[in-house]
């Protein structure tokens, strides 16, 4: 067990509550790396090893809901390149290495390009299928594997849907959407597509809409999902509000890294939510203020009773990322420990 948990970088295993049989949230932090996207088994393994090391803690079972984070399938845009693509210096290296291997196929993608960013945008538009029919592959496979609920992080396609349970890509702009599988492996028949994109991300990327944002039965109870910047909003809890979520979970990808204990520099995108205080800008942490204005302070508001925020962690090329697991339960709010890692944390339900 030591051996796994080094060679998929664990460093922090961490439990909330009492197991009281109305089940659980496992959210793992995983830590990924450029390598990690060479092949559908390397990526299939890497995440299959986190599911194995939190079984062997005696955490899964058919209550519980898995959470994996934000932007783990979309570097599945790097599936199957040369090997030199995997030892480049940067994401911009990486990327001309990507266009030179695809000439043909990247001139054919970026005609149909939307976003003010047309590279990137015909790069995910090129790798589109394969990127969906991995993603959907492995996280299926692994529900199944494992008996339970995974939220599958998100992966960046375009205009993408759900058809007779089957993940496909339309013609229209690219979204950051996620999937949920049950434990049968089949998937939940809506995407949750991310509503406010970050700067970073509006070149390449189009929102959804708070009213399309979907509630899922699970044997868990009436889960949500919210998508990193999201969970900031007071908005999309006053639509979940209507449709009754008993858990809502927040895959999160936050750069760069070392931020966390910086000063917060405010929304991002603006405006702020009329209740945030402007005050708290440049006052409060990075860190501070996702407890305050992210999921830790706003649950309440849709009525849901227990929640996880779990972030993206690794070096994907020169890119590097930040965050502690945030854990709430009946009004207590926990944070993870700082690690340069991967980290498992379970929080049981309480009883009802």
């Amino acid at each position: 067990m030591d051996e796994q948990l080094t060679a998929l970088g664990i460093k922090e295993i961490a439990s909330h509550g009492v197991e009281c049989g109305r089940g659980n949230i496992v959210g793992i932090q995983a830590f990924m790396n450029s390598a990690d996207y060479r092949t559908k088994m390397t990526f299939h393994n890497k995440l299959d090893g986190y599911l194995r090391a939190a079984q062997e803690q005696g955490w899964i079972n058919e209550k519980t809901v898995v959470v994996f984070p934000e932007y783990i399938g979309t570097w599945l845009v790097a599936a199957g390149e040369q090997d030199g693509l995997y030892q480049a210096d940067s994401v911009e290296q990486a990327m001309q290495l990507m266009v030179r291997g695809n000439l043909l196929r990247f001139v054919g993608s970026i005609i149909f390009a939307k976003g003010s960013d047309r590279v990137k945008d015909a790069l995910f538009r090129m790798k589109a299928e394969k990127m969906a029919a991995w993603y959907e592959q492995t996280f299926s496979a692994l529900a199944h594997k494992y008996g339970a609920t995974i939220v599958a992080g998100s992966i960046v396609l375009p205009q993408p849907s759900l058809e007779a349970g089957k993940l496909v890509c339309g013609k229209g702009p690219l979204q950051n959407v996620t999937a949920v599988y049950k434990p049968d492996g089949t998937a939940h028949a809506e995407l949750v597509v991310k509503v406010y994109p970050i700067v970073d991300e509006l070149s390449f990327t189009s929102g959804g809409s708070n009213e399309a944002l979907p509630v899922f039965e699970t044997p868990a109870g009436r889960l949500a999902v919210l998508i990193c910047a999201d969970s900031w909003y007071p908005a999309p809890y006053e639509a979940l509000k209507h449709q009754f979520p008993d858990l809502v979970v927040v895959p999160n990808n936050l750069m760069p890294a070392g931020c966390w204990d910086q000063p917060w520099q405010g929304y991002n995108p603006g405006p702020m939510p009329a209740d945030v205080d402007p005050a708290d800008v440049g006052r409060l942490k990075e860190g501070e203020a996702w407890l305050k204005y992210a999921l830790g302070g706003r649950l309440a508001a849709c009525g849901a009773s227990a929640g996880m925020h779990v972030f993206f962690r690794g070096n994907v090329w020169d890119l590097s990322s930040e965050g502690r697991m945030i854990s709430i339960s009946g009004g207590t709010v926990k944070q993870s420990a700082d690690v340069d890692g991967a980290a498992l944390v379970n929080l049981w339900l309480p009883a009802a």
